[in-house]
């Protein structure tokens, strides 16, 4: 499969469910509920990770996510065919309480058992995308991509991503994979939404130095054809929920005027300030994550892919700042 193939067309498989706190938080019945009504519509991409979600389940380390995923596929016979698994590796905690002074990281032999434990998690033969999780400034960016290219070359992995990663990073090891004969990076998953972050902040929950989109990491994907995924683009249900108010690191002058656009757009198009954001990331190719919990959510955001915003409404939202 090509990035292009990859990359999202019908509103549906725009959007990418995010299964990070399913079996933690997310108890098992509204999990796998989600799970059927996102595959139900149209919807095909799932994210989890093997560190999924540590800092929040009962033993300190991950795996619940990858486990609980498993379990419904085992029961839903040729779903297989139907959506397709990406999951990372790279930041599980070595044992409960070491993050992140001790994670598993990026070694060749880091990555061959991560990945043959999210196998057996998940029940499954082979992942349509492995993300390398964090950066890993103590390995060789070359060791990581050779112990991936075996993955690849087996088949185990169909697409290589990378999170977290600065593009220098990303760069030289689609290089020596390239060089090697082996499946390049064709992807990047980073922060991203419609607001602006205040220049020398990071958004909240962001823990990586390269966690939020900029623009050397958007111009490589841009110039590369590098797909882009966006976590947290709701900023965790501020832009609707009054509960919730927009970060501080998001207030400024543009800010404002960029949410007074929004404001107008959602009221023309009779949506929420977050489906427009939904829809706008996808207008600029970008695929959202969603890390709902509840049912409503999920349609919500699944409505909001599917909304055709106008020439004028798209220019409208660029131009504010």
């Amino acid at each position: 499969m090509t990035t292009a193939d990859a990359r999202p067309d019908a509103p549906a498989s725009a959007l990418v469910l995010g299964a990070m706190m399913f079996g933690v938080t997310v108890d098992e019945d509204t999990s796998v509920a989600i799970l059927e009504r996102f595959v139900a519509r149209g919807g095909s991409w799932i994210d989890t990770a093997d560190c999924y979600s540590f800092w929040a389940s009962a033993s300190g380390r991950g795996g619940d996510s990858e486990r609980l995923i498993g379990r419904w596929l085992a029961g839903r016979g040729d779903l297989r065919r139907q959506v397709r698994i990406s999951t990372k590796l790279g930041a599980e905690p070595l044992w409960a309480g070491s993050w992140p002074a001790r994670r598993e990281g990026l070694s060749a032999r880091a990555v061959r058992e991560a990945f043959d434990g999210s196998l057996e998690r998940l029940g499954v033969e082979a992942v349509d995308l492995l993300w390398l999780h964090q950066e890993d400034r103590t390995v060789q960016i070359e060791e990581t991509v050779d112990a991936v290219g075996e993955l690849t070359r087996r088949g185990a992995v169909q697409r290589v991503g990378a999170s977290n990663h600065p593009a220098w990073r990303v760069e030289r090891a689609r290089t020596h994979a390239k060089a090697s004969g082996v499946l390049p990076i064709d992807a990047l998953q980073l922060n991203s939404t419609y607001l602006r972050l205040r220049p020398g902040t990071t958004a909240p929950g962001v823990v990586h130095r390269f966690g939020v989109l900029n623009d050397e990491q958007l111009d490589l994907a841009t110039s590369e054809g590098l797909e882009r995924w966006a976590y947290t683009p709701l900023l965790s249900g501020a832009y609707d929920n009054p509960e919730k108010p927009i970060p501080e690191v998001y207030d400024h002058l543009g800010n404002q005027r960029r949410l007074a656009v929004l404001g107008q757009v959602a009221e023309e198009l009779d949506a929420t300030r977050g489906q427009v954001v939904l829809a706008w990331l996808v207008r600029h190719g970008i695929r959202p994550i969603l890390g709902g919990s509840k049912l409503y959510q999920l349609e919500q955001a699944m409505d909001g892919v599917a909304l055709e915003l106008s020439d004028d409404q798209l220019l409208r939202l660029d131009a504010a700042c």
